[in-house]
């Protein structure tokens, strides 16, 4: 193979990327700092480029890319890139969700073990010198309905860790059969709809999705107690669930992911939901690390240098 075929890694990624790029035949240039502007002064000069969520890949970037042959984001989602116009332009898009999904899916879980323990809270009493044993008893997790929404890499990993804790696991997915593994009991949406307890929401961001957990939504979950996202804080409307905490409908939430991410450039509605969401001691939110550990930065890279070995282009 050539090594003249490059590829820009235009984001942080492990340094083990670079001697494995090499050994599938490319050379990487590695610029994790440079801006969008920069990228679009010299994409003509790559096959290959390497992204993470800061960039969107556009008609604008991708019509500058005269070279490309593929675009690969390194982890799962990939509502920042125009996939239907890279296969118009015939561009390979690839994506590692294999990387993360075991981060991601313990993470879920943390998150509602902590809520049904309530775990954060007791400890925010015990800081301010309050030993409330009665105020804090918690829920078990045996005996459950999780319903699980979308049931892809990141959705099944959730309920393979889910297995010892002796609940029953019930998933939807309006793009798949049976679910492998046989824990999973494939349901429609009504039945989703008439039995979980705890809905995980595991979908990618796409214009049907968008806000598809709005109010009547919700409430279509006939015996929701708990609801957890670690999929985009653009599926969920935060208003929406704002009011099922208000009227005592939940009885917690967590939240790795909100639907604008930027805090430091909130308008004054979002900041007044924000102020309101972590006002509820019931309600958990991370920064989007779901699936940010030390082990899936590394293996995130191992992916995606894989699937471009694969793509033999």
């Amino acid at each position: 193979m050539s090594t003249e075929r490059r590829i820009l890694i235009a984001d942080d990624m492990h340094e083990c990327i670079l001697p494995l790029l090499k050994e599938v035949g490319y050379e990487p240039v590695y610029l994790p700092m440079i801006d969008r502007a920069g990228i679009l002064e010299i994409i003509h000069e790559f096959d290959g480029l390497i992204i993470r969520s800061k960039t969107s890949v556009n008609k604008e970037l991708i019509d500058a890319g005269v070279k490309l042959r593929f675009v690969a984001r390194a982890g799962a989602g990939m509502d920042k890139v125009d996939r239907d116009y890279l296969e118009f332009k015939g561009i390979k898009a690839i994506n590692a969700p294999e990387g993360n999904r075991d981060a991601l899916g313990e993470h879920a879980l943390g998150l509602l073990l902590s809520l049904l323990h309530k775990v954060p809270s007791s400890y925010e009493e015990i800081k301010q010198g309050t030993w409330n044993r009665e105020g804090n008893r918690g829920i078990e997790l045996k005996g459950k309905v999780v319903g699980i929404y979308g049931v892809g890499n990141m959705g099944m990993s959730f309920a393979e860790k889910l297995r010892g804790f002796d609940c029953e696991i019930i998933g939807f997915d309006k793009y798949k059969g049976d679910f492998p593994g046989g824990f999973i009991k494939n349901v429609e949406l009504e039945e989703l709809f008439e039995r979980t307890e705890i809905l995980s929401i595991h979908i990618p961001l796409y214009n049907e999705t968008r806000q598809l957990f709005n109010e009547p939504y919700l409430r279509s979950f006939k015996n929701l107690k708990v609801l957890i996202n670690t999929a985009r804080g653009e599926v969920l409307d935060t208003s929406a669930l704002i009011k099922l905490l208000e009227d005592d409908t939940l009885y917690g939430a967590g939240l790795d992911v909100l639907e604008n991410e930027k805090l430091y450039a909130y308008s004054e509605n979002e900041k007044a939901q924000l102020n309101k969401l972590i006002s509820f001691s019931n309600v958990i939110i991370s920064p989007h690390v779901g699936g940010w550990t030390y082990e899936s930065y590394q293996r995130i890279s191992l992916v995606i240098a894989e699937k471009i070995r694969e793509l033999n282009l």
